[in-house]
C-alpha cells in the first residue's frame, strides 16, 4: 500500500517481522512507504520480501535496510534448533540441566524442564583452573579432538566450549577453540567467555548453549534473504536488529546470534525512547499489543532499561544485555475460551496471521480479542463493504454466542465486553511488572501506546494504572519497523571482577573500562554506516557482601573513585530498597560497557501526512456509528488520523482510524496533538 509516488532515492527501510504481521517503513527526503503484510513464520524471508513488494520499493535503488527477526526467538520458543555438542571441564557436564535450586512450577508438585543439549551430546575433557585464574589441571588436548569427533559422528552441526571459570582465564577455551578449528567442519564454534565473561557458570553455559543452537539457524535464514535481495538488485548493506536496540551487520550478526533474540520487540522500544526524545517525553512505559502478544517496557531518562539477566522461559537465562521487556499473551489474535473451571481465560493461544480472527474473513472459528472489539463497534475493517461487515459481525456474534456467551449465561456483546476487561487486566499486570516491582511508580511516566491493537486498549490501561497520559506515535501499527529505522549502533560488553570494593583501585577499573571501551569502539569502525559520533555508557553490577542480588550502578570514566563507587551504590540501593546499610561492605561483580554508534537523527514529521489533512474537525469525521462504551451503547463520531488537523483536540467518545490502527477515545477523555505529530490521550481524572 504506498503513500508517495516519488522516486526511491536515499531511501532508508526498516522491516520488522511479527508473530501475525510484517511491518515495513521506506524514508527518504522525498516520501514515504508504508507496508502491513502478513507474516510467513515458516520462512520469514517472504513475507520481508512481499512488504518490499507491497510498499513498492524499487530494492536496487534503496540505501539501507535495518531488519527485526524473530528467527532466532521462534528457533528458541519452538525448540526447532540446530543439533548441538558441548564439551565442558571433567565433573560438570550436567550443569545444563542442575541450572539454579528453583521448579518450573513454585507451588507445584510436577514441572517439566529439557535442557537444551541432551546428556549424550555433553561431554567431559581434563582441564581445570580456580577461580581467579590458576591453572589446577592442564588442558587435555587430545581429549577435545576425540570428543569432537564423537559430536559429529553423533550428527552435531554446532558446538559450545564450556570449561569452569573460563571468565577468569580463558586460556583453556582459546586452545579448546583451536584444537576444533582443525577438526570442526564449519564455523558453529561458541566459546563461552568470548559471549559472555562473567560468572556463574550455569547461565554462562546456557547462554553459549543457546548462542551455538541457533547459529545455523540464523546464518541460513540470512543467507537466504540476503539471496534474495541480491537477486533484486540490492547491493547495499543489510543490517539486524540485536535485542540490546543497535544494529549489527547482516554478515557478523550470526557469531553472536544469542544476542538477536527480543530483537524485534527491542525495535518497538528504541523508536518509544526515539520518539519520546523527540516530544519531550523522557519517561515513558512502552505498551506493543500485537497481534500475537502485548510486550511492555520501562524508558527513563529517553534511555531504555537494559538487563543482561533476561529468562525467555523456565531454565533459559540467556545473560546479554537486552531491552528488559515483559511480554505476556495478549494480541489481537488472542484466543477466548471457557476453561476447565468454567472460567474466562484469554490467550495465550493465538489464531496468528492463518486463519486468524473470524473478522478478518480467513477462516478463523475461535473468538479473539480483535473479534470481541469488532462486535463492540470499536473496529471496522475499512475494506469491506457494509454488507460485508455485516456478515462478518453475524459470524463474530454467532462464535461469542456459541463458544463463550451460553457458558457465562450473557449476551454476546457482553461476553466480548467481557473478554476486553479480562485481557486489560492482563496487559496491566505486565506494565505492573516493569513499574511498580522494580519501584517505579506508574504515575510518573506515560503510556506509549503502540502496535496494531495498543491504542484500541491504552485508554482502559491508563484509567485502571492512573497513568496521566498515553501518547500514540503517528504510525503505532509500524513503530517496530520504525525502530529499526532510527536505531543506533551499539555494542555490548562485561567483564566479572567479583571483588569486594576495599581491594580495588581506581587504576585497575580504569583499566577495565577503557580496554572494554577501546573493544566496542573497534567493533563500530568496521561498520560501513554513516555515523555522528560514538559514546560509551559505563556501569557496574555491585552488591552488598553476602546478598546475591545485583544492583546497576551507573558510572562515568571520570568518577571512578572508590568513595565515589561506594556512595553510588548505596543511593542506588536506598533508592531501589528504601534501606541504608552504611555499615555493609559493598563488591563489584562485573563492569559493563556500552558503547553506541550514533546515526544522524531522523525529522518525525516526515511520518505524517502533510496533504490530506481536512481544515476542521468535522470535516475530519468520516461517519458515525454505535460503539459499546461502559455497558451502552452510545453514538460515535469516526475520524481519519490523515485528515485530523494539526491543532486537533476533540472529547470522547470518538473512534480515529488510519492504515494501521484504531484509535478509541472513551467518553469524557480528551484527544490533542504535540509538536511531531504524537496524539496525546488524557482519560479520567487526568482529563
Amino acid at each position: 500500500m504506498a503513500e508517495s509516488d516519488n522516486t526511491q532515492t536515499g531511501t532508508v527501510v526498516g522491516v520488522d517481522v511479527g508473530g501475525t504481521f510484517t511491518d515495513l517503513i521506506a524514508l527518504s527526503p522525498s516520501g514515504l512507504r508504508l507496508a502491513k503484510v502478513p507474516s510467513t513464520l515458516h520462512d520469514q524471508s517472504k513475507g520481508v520480501m512481499s512488504a518490499l513488494e507491497a510498499a513498492e520499493c524499487e530494492i536496487a535503488a534503496l540505501d539501507l535496510i535495518v531488519h527485526g527477526t524473530t528467527t532466532t526467538t521462534n528457533a528458541v520458543l519452538e525448540r526447532k534448533l540446530a543439533r548441538t555438542g558441548l564439551i565442558t571441564t571433567k565433573g560438570f557436564r550436567d550443569i545444563l540441566e542442575l541450572g539454579r535450586r528453583t521448579r518450573p512450577q513454585a507451588y507445584g508438585m510436577f514441572g517439566e524442564f529439557t535442557p537444551l543439549i541432551p546428556r549424550d551430546l555433553r561431554l567431559e575433557v581434563a582441564e581445570r583452573m580456580d577461580s581467579v585464574g590458576n591453572i589446577l589441571t592442564p588442558l587435555d588436548i587430545d581429549g577435545v579432538t576425540e570428543a569432537a569427533q564423537i559430536l559429529l559422528d553423533r550428527g552435531c552441526e554446532a558446538v559450545v566450549v564450556h570449561f569452569l571459570h573460563a571468565y577468569s582465564n580463558p586460556s583453556h577455551e582459546r586452545q579448546a577453540v583451536q584444537a576444533l578449528c582443525k577438526v570442526w567442519p564449519n564455523l558453529y564454534i561458541t566459546a563461552g567467555h568470548a559471549l559472555l565473561s562473567e560468572s556463574r557458570e550455569f547461565e554462562r553455559g546456557v547462554t553459549a548453549a543457546v548462542n551455538a543452537s541457533v547459529q545455523p539457524v540464523l546464518t541460513k535464514y540470512i543467507n537466504h534473504l540476503s539471496r534474495a535481495l541480491t537477486e533484486q538488485g540490492y547491493a547495499r548493506d543489510l543490517l539486524i536488529m540485536n535485542g540490546n536496540g543497535g544494529m549489527v551487520q547482516a554478515q557478523n550478526v550470526s557469531q553472536e546470534a544469542a544476542k538477536t533474540v527480543m530483537s524485534g520487540p527491542a525495535s518497538g522500544v528504541m523508536a518509544a525512547a526515539f520518539t519520546g526524545r523527540a516530544a519531550q517525553e523522557p519517561d515513558l512505559i512502552t505498551y506493543d499489543m500485537g497481534g500475537t502478544s502485548t510486550d511492555v517496557a520501562l524508558i527513563r531518562d529517553a534511555t531504555p532499561s537494559v538487563s543482561n539477566e533476561i529468562e525467555v522461559e523456565y531454565g533459559m537465562p540467556i545473560h546479554v544485555p537486552m531491552v528488559d521487556v515483559r511480554t505476556v499473551g495478549a494480541g489481537g489474535g488472542s484466543i477466548a475460551k471457557i476453561n476447565s473451571g468454567g472460567l474466562l481465560e484469554v490467550g495465550p493461544e493465538s489464531a496468528g496471521a492463518n486463519p486468524g480472527p473470524i473478522c478478518f474473513g480467513h477462516g478463523g472459528k475461535q473468538p479473539t480479542i480483535s473479534d470481541a472489539n469488532f462486535l463492540l463497534g470499536r473496529l471496522r475493517l475499512a475494506h469491506l463493504s457494509p454488507e460485508e461487515q455485516s456478515a462478518r459481525s453475524r459470524d463474530v456474534r454467532r462464535a461469542f454466542t456459541e463458544h463463550l456467551a451460553s457458558h457465562l449465561k450473557c449476551s454476546a456483546v457482553e461476553a466480548a465486553s467481557a473478554v476486553v476487561r479480562v485481557a486489560n487486566t492482563k496487559m496491566a499486570g505486565a506494565i505492573r511488572m516493569v513499574s511498580l516491582s522494580l519501584g517505579a511508580d506508574p504515575r510518573d511516566f506515560a503510556l506509549f501506546a503502540f502496535g496494531g491493537a495498543g491504542p484500541l486498549h491504552a485508554a482502559s490501561l491508563t484509567k485502571e494504572l492512573d497513568i496521566p497520559r498515553v501518547i500514540i506515535p503517528t504510525r503505532p501499527g509500524l513503530t517496530n519497523a520504525l525502530g529499526c529505522v532510527v536505531a543506533d549502533l551499539r555494542h555490548d560488553f562485561v567483564r566479572t571482577i567479583n571483588a569486594p570494593l576495599s581491594k580495588l583501585t581506581q587504576s585497575k577499573l580504569a583499566t577495565v573500562c577503557e580496554e572494554l571501551i577501546q573493544e566496542g569502539k573497534t567493533l563500530i569502525g568496521r561498520e560501513s554506516v554513516p555515523l555522528e559520533g560514538v559514546e560509551a555508557h559505563l556501569s557496574l553490577d555491585m552488591q552488598f557482601v553476602g546478598q546475591t542480588h545485583l544492583l546497576r550502578v551507573p558510572i562515568t570514566e571520570e568518577r571512578l573513585s572508590i568513595d565515589d563507587i561506594q556512595a553510588l551504590f548505596e543511593h542506588v540501593y536506598f533508592q531501589r530498597f528504601q534501606v541504608k546499610l552504611d555499615e555493609m561492605p559493598a563488591s563489584v561483580v562485573n563492569v559493563n560497557c556500552s558503547v553506541v554508534g550514533r546515526r544522524p537523527p531522523l525529522d518525525l514529521t516526515l511520518l505524517s501526512s502533510r496533504t490530506s489533512r481536512a481544515p476542521t474537525l468535522e470535516a475530519a469525521q468520516t461517519q458515525s456509528r454505535q460503539v459499546f462504551f461502559d455497558n451502552t451503547w452510545i453514538e460515535t463520531p469516526i475520524y481519519s488520523r490523515d485528515a485530523l488537523p494539526s491543532d486537533a483536540t476533540l472529547t470522547g467518545p470518538a473512534i480515529i482510524e488510519q492504515m494501521d490502527t484504531t484509535i478509541v477515545v472513551p467518553p469524557g477523555a480528551r484527544l490533542s496533538s504535540d509538536v511531531v505529530g504524537n496524539l496525546v490521550l488524557h482519560v479520567g481524572a487526568n482529563v
